[in-house]
């Protein structure tokens, strides 16, 4: 090469202007977690888990599943959940769970205690809360999720198609006015989902409503047989008509004298849809929308 042109060729390139490397950040992520509490999280988060069944579906819908490095024992679904080591989260294993070297840990307000928390972040592993009071919080949580795990366009394409499914549920049609429904977690003595729930918003965008309109102090309220006989639903949640009839209005036989009972309204859901506020929380909703827009029984 003649010895001028080689000299404009390296001035041409000493003229070019500087270009920023390609880095991966590698400054922890200083977060506040859905509580308010700062945590401070991995700036490329590689071993991850959960404590909370829901929250173990949020991550297998939206982190590099290869990173999800164990589940809990109630953690069921998806399918691909079950190949992981198991770590008990009641009483929570901390020895089995330290031992997997996770760089954050995910769970749910109510499910993981602040003491068990503190714990764990005393060892070094920090531990990310996430709270729901509707189900747009649920859908936040995904894109939250998906911004700590740099999987921003992955999360955003789930809740998007989440969110036109749950707009072409609420174009259904729907009884009026609202059925007033009572959702029953427990029978002896008999707890509900409260006004305070993710259930109150779920099944007003099903069409209906909440039969407990009063908002007690526990989101999931014991009521006796009096309050429920004054709230009178329309709709009961929490079993089978048939094996309502031979166990729950049996033991409690003057709740038969309800609107529920004597229109035969009375149904079983998905727990795990009724429980668990994850992914499938739309897939929730469009059950809630069948059950109460099922005509009367009776």
């Amino acid at each position: 090469m003649p010895r001028c042109l080689l000299f404009s060729l390296l001035l041409l390139l000493a003229c070019q202007p500087d270009r920023p490397p390609t880095t991966t950040p590698t400054a922890p992520q200083q977060l506040h977690d859905d509580l308010g509490r700062p945590v401070q999280v991995p700036a490329q988060p590689r071993r991850i888990m959960s404590l909370a069944a829901s929250m173990t579906e949020m991550l297998f819908a939206v982190a590099d599943t290869a990173t999800i490095v164990a589940r809990t024992q109630v953690c069921d679904y998806p399918a691909a959940a079950l190949r992981k080591p198991i770590v008990n989260s009641y009483p929570l294993d901390i020895e089995r769970l330290v031992s997997l070297k996770p760089d954050v840990v995910f769970t749910v307000e109510g499910i993981t205690s602040l003491d068990d928390a503190a714990r764990l972040e005393k060892l070094g592993i920090p531990v990310y809360y996430q709270r729901y009071e509707k189900v747009a919080d649920v859908l936040r949580g995904l894109r939250d999720l998906g911004h700590i795990l740099h999987r921003d366009a992955d999360a955003r394409r789930l809740t998007d198609s989440l969110a036109a499914a749950l707009q072409a549920v609420q174009q259904l049609p729907a009884p009026t006015p609202r059925p007033a429904v009572l959702a029953i977690t427990w029978q002896d003595p008999i707890y509900v989902y409260g006004q305070n729930t993710l259930f109150t918003d779920k099944i007003q965008l099903a069409g209906g409503q909440n039969a407990v309109v009063e908002q007690f102090a526990q989101p999931y309220p014991a009521l006796t047989r009096e309050y429920i006989l004054k709230l009178n639903p329309t709709v009961l949640l929490g079993g089978r008509f048939g094996k309502m009839d031979s166990t729950f209005f049996k033991n409690y036989p003057e709740l038969r004298r309800i609107r529920a009972y004597q229109q035969g309204r009375v149904y079983d859901v998905t727990d795990d849809l009724m429980s668990r506020p994850g992914p499938r929380v739309v897939e929730s909703v469009r059950e809630l929308h069948r059950l109460i827009w099922a005509p009367p029984a009776v």
